[in-house]
């Protein structure tokens, strides 16, 4: 009787699971990583400033930790301190060298030494870098490590960083050249611009146009754009100016018969393999190179020999996964949320698929403003700011072009409104972005000469590998990369915390500094296309309309797929004793 109820008992199909939205999954990473303050205590290293040559031969410089000055965080020892300062106020020469003001001392010494907190030495330019310098961990009351632990609820004005503050905090962090500010303007402002060109209806009837006359050949364009977008990825370390192209790629690559997944990985995904695989990217591999005191931009011919293969490989990867969605469209876990593209694509009427000039007006226009952003990249530095206000530029001269020829109704006010729910659209990936950007807050942060958990993780693993085989440290370098890039997406930032302890971990472990860096650049690179800490990513999976978890589902299979990709180059850069 049992058997039969058994048999009869209904099998749970695990593939229709409900996936968690990407502002729950972001929600309980917060909460986790807001748990481990409470486990790892503080921890910080003092910095110092290097100089470096970059890819254009000129002197950079870069404010990097030093990894001999790690120490957790620890109450002062009053009294320890108290017999340094008096014996500093008889020593005229130290007082100088490190730009004390004697009569300022004098006073200080005259108070409760037992009143005395980091900030009122500070007040004296004895900051704690300073002392650690002088005098070593003898300052410190060593009987017990702190913890940097938020509030439940708070701000910077009341109470402290609390972590359920962590949306509004990660929102304002920044400025308007970096994360998040920055890039929640630029999606905000893409966004809008993109509302408008989509208005046109420039975009449906160039995608109808290629289609009708590519005569089958059209599936050849999507390995050529994976090389392309990885040739930007290698070359100017393109991240956040796929954002736009993934907007007129997912409806391109949907009419093709894909999915929006297809899309992701043809413009951004690719974009990152490049980043992974680069020679000369001026915000990865100079920086790492730089840091670890290595000829910048050396073992280039390794470099782009590994990323001709890398690339291959992965566009290979995309097109088995894209020719089966194309096959079974309904097999892709994006099948009903493309619906949306699917629909409007069928929707357009044969009048309004005619391909005529002011169309080809337009997408000339936005070809002259793409090519005007990578010189701008390139050529000028441009970044967030100048990225922004030429996207704003394009929308507004495809918006006077529709109008003019009378496209799609377009007027004045269907313009502005077009803008309107282009930025509403990816208000919700702005969102997102500061969301993502919490995470780093509640772990104390990403600056090593401020006591946080992060650091004490961070040192943490370089004090593992101590010791072990070359291959073997090699490895757990880069798997300890892939995990860092989780939480600290930007490349260089990364580089600053991590190379300075990798590379002397490196001639400790055996393998040339040449291999750490191969490691921190696979390691940045890869995860980038994962992480839903990064902004860029959020910012492509938004104009695509998936979800992360979705996203996720199909990402963890390519990862396992990168991983091996990655071991297999550190494996040959050590044999072949890549210097």
């Amino acid at each position: 009787m049992s058997t039969k109820n058994n048999q009869s008992k209904p099998k749970r199909d695990f593939t229709k699971m409900k996936t968690p939205h990407t502002y729950a999954i972001i929600f309980f990473v917060v909460v986790i990583c807001w748990i481990l303050t409470f486990l790892i205590p503080a921890g910080k290293f003092s910095t110092h400033t290097i100089e470096y040559l970059d890819s254009d031969g000129e002197t950079s410089t870069r404010t990097v930790l030093m990894a001999d000055t790690f120490r957790y965080s620890y109450n002062l020892d009053t009294d320890a301190v108290k017999e340094h300062l008096t014996a500093m106020d008889q020593d005229p020469a130290l007082m100088e060298d490190l730009g004390v003001d004697p009569e300022a001392l004098d006073a200080f010494l005259d108070t409760d030494s037992a009143s005395w907190t980091q900030e009122s030495l500070d007040e004296l330019g004895l900051t704690d870098d300073v002392l650690y310098e002088q005098y070593g961990e003898s300052i410190y009351d060593t009987s017990e490590k702190l913890h940097k632990i938020a509030g439940v609820w708070g701000t910077e004005d009341f109470g402290g960083f609390g972590f359920l503050n962590y949306v509004f905090e990660g929102l304002v962090t920044g400025d308007r050249s970096g994360s998040a500010v920055g890039i929640c303007a630029l999606i905000l402002v893409v966004g809008g611009s993109f509302g408008i060109i989509m208005k046109t209806g420039a975009i449906d009837a160039g995608i109808y146009a290629f289609i009708q006359r590519s005569k089958g050949l059209e599936r050849l364009a999507l390995p050529l754009l994976f090389i392309l977008f990885s040739l930007g990825g290698a070359t100017f370390g393109m991240a956040e100016e796929c954002i736009p192209f993934s907007m007129i790629m997912v409806p391109f690559v949907i009419a093709l018969g894909y999915d929006s997944i297809v899309a992701v990985v043809v413009t951004y995904v690719a974009s990152q393999v490049g980043n992974a695989a680069s020679w000369m990217s001026p915000f990865s591999v100079a920086v790492a190179q730089g840091i670890a005191g290595i000829p910048v931009l050396s073992g280039a011919s390794f470099r782009l020999a590994l990323w001709v293969v890398v690339t291959l490989a992965s566009a290979a990867y995309m097109m088995v996964y894209a020719e089966r969605v194309r096959k079974n469209p309904s097999r892709s876990v994006m099948y009903q949320g493309d619906a949306y593209f699917r629909d409007r694509l069928n929707s357009v009427s044969e009048e309004t698929r005619e391909f005529n000039l002011g169309h080809k007006l337009i997408l000339l226009e936005m070809l002259a403003v793409l090519i005007w952003i990578i010189w701008g990249v390139t050529q000028k530095g441009y970044y967030i700011p100048e990225i922004a206000s030429q996207f704003f530029v394009m929308g507004f001269a495809a918006g006077v072009t529709a109008i003019i020829f009378k496209l799609n109704g377009m007027t004045i006010n269907s313009m502005a409104s077009s803008f309107q729910s282009g930025v509403a659209d990816l208000a919700g990936t702005a969102v997102v972005v500061g969301m993502a950007k919490g995470i780093l807050l509640v772990l104390g942060g990403s600056d090593a000469d401020t006591y946080s958990t992060l650091n004490t993780i961070l040192y943490g693993i370089g004090t593992v590998l101590h010791g072990v085989p070359a291959f073997i440290g090699a490895e757990f370098m880069y798997l300890f990369q892939s995990c860092f890039n989780l939480i600290v997406t930007s490349n260089s930032g990364q580089a600053a915390l991590t190379m300075p302890i990798m590379a002397p971990l490196a001639d400790l472990v055996g393998v040339s500094r040449q291999v750490a860096v191969l490691a921190f650049q696979l390691g940045a690179g890869f995860v980038d296309a994962f992480t839903p800490v990064s902004a860029s990513l959020i910012g492509v999976l938004g104009v695509a309309r998936i979800d992360w978890g979705k996203w996720a589902r199909f990402q963890i299979k390519m990862q396992a797929f990168f991983f091996l990709l990655g071991t297999a180059a550190i494996a040959v850069a050590i044999a072949v004793n890549l210097q």
